[in-house]
């Protein structure tokens, strides 16, 4: 059921995420990959709306009905974020991250508004899941759980919360998986050599903080594309290009005490483990103007 679930959440992903496809192509072409499942895919990514109904304590449920653990807990203090990692069920699994908009937080001006789409969900959906369904689910996950919201409030929301008028817009869409790098052929299975790789192949990357983004025990490095702007219909039929999603990628670096261990015996529970909150911060950025200007 949870092969299903990811398997969903990933083709819909690929289908509105030109970069993913472009990534997937450009590797195999280079050798790196023979397919598109050849690539460990560190984590995926969801964003959600801090109201009582919806948010992390909703989506959560159906991870954790499939295997997840919860794990630490990070803040964002100039996003008004909260967010939660994931660790799977098994190693063959993504890691899983959900951040939620910590409503609260922003003006009344902004609440009023995203309380006016969420309040249309009445209680939490996924009380109302069969979570052994796993064509409900997939079916859940990307379906509005809120109307269209207007072009007026889509820009409100942006000029206080670029996040909060994503996640109007978006619903729970999927925002991004990670290739994993530091399994790739040598050449490529660094972050500083994968993003030259990248940029040969003419991928834009976001530089918040620098390209390569990297935990203060330097250990978990982390850069991504910036998202590319897609046409958007609001409420009314008006039309304008937003930011779509974006492709991360992540070294994760063996722990010193494992240092000695040779290559082939090398698995996930010898390198760095869990998130870094200043990583994330800028991540986060790829869908921000500041970012995708570069791309339109």
């Amino acid at each position: 059921m949870l092969q299903e679930v990811l398997n969903g959440l990933m083709s819909r992903y690929q289908e509105r995420v030109p970069d993913v496809s472009a990534v997937i192509a450009a590797m195999v072409r280079h050798g790196l990959i023979e397919k598109a499942d050849d690539i460990e895919n560190d984590h995926i990514a969801f964003r959600t709306m801090g109201v009582p109904q919806l948010g992390v304590q909703s989506l959560e449920k159906i991870f954790l009905h499939y295997g997840y653990t919860k794990m630490d807990h990070y803040y964002f203090a100039s996003k008004k974020l909260d967010a939660w990692w994931y660790a799977p069920p098994l190693p063959k699994y993504p890691r899983i991250f959900i951040s939620e908009l910590r409503v609260k937080d922003l003006s009344q001006a902004a609440q009023d508004i995203i309380t006016s789409y969420t309040d249309e969900v009445k209680a939490d959906p996924v009380t109302q899941l069969d979570l052994d369904d796993s064509k409900a689910v997939d079916t859940f996950l990307h379906s509005g759980l809120w109307r269209t919201p207007t072009l007026a409030d889509f820009q409100a929301l942006a000029a206080e919360s670029e996040y909060a008028a994503w996640v109007i817009y978006n619903r729970y869409y999927l925002n991004h998986f990670t290739v994993s790098v530091h399994n790739l052929p040598i050449g490529y299975n660094t972050i500083a050599e994968f993003n030259q790789f990248l940029e040969q192949n003419g991928f834009i990357l976001n530089d918040a903080g620098g390209k390569i983004k990297t935990s203060p025990d330097g250990n978990l490095l982390q850069s991504a594309t910036v998202a590319g702007m897609i046409p958007a219909t609001f409420a009314g039929g008006e039309t304008i290009k937003i930011a779509g999603s974006y492709v991360e990628f992540a070294e994760r670096k063996v722990l010193p005490e494992f240092a000695s261990l040779a290559a082939a015996d090398i698995r996930r529970e010898h390198r760095r483990e869990g998130f870094e909150a200043g990583n994330a911060d800028k991540i986060f950025e790829s869908t921000y103007a500041a970012q995708t200007k570069k791309s339109s």
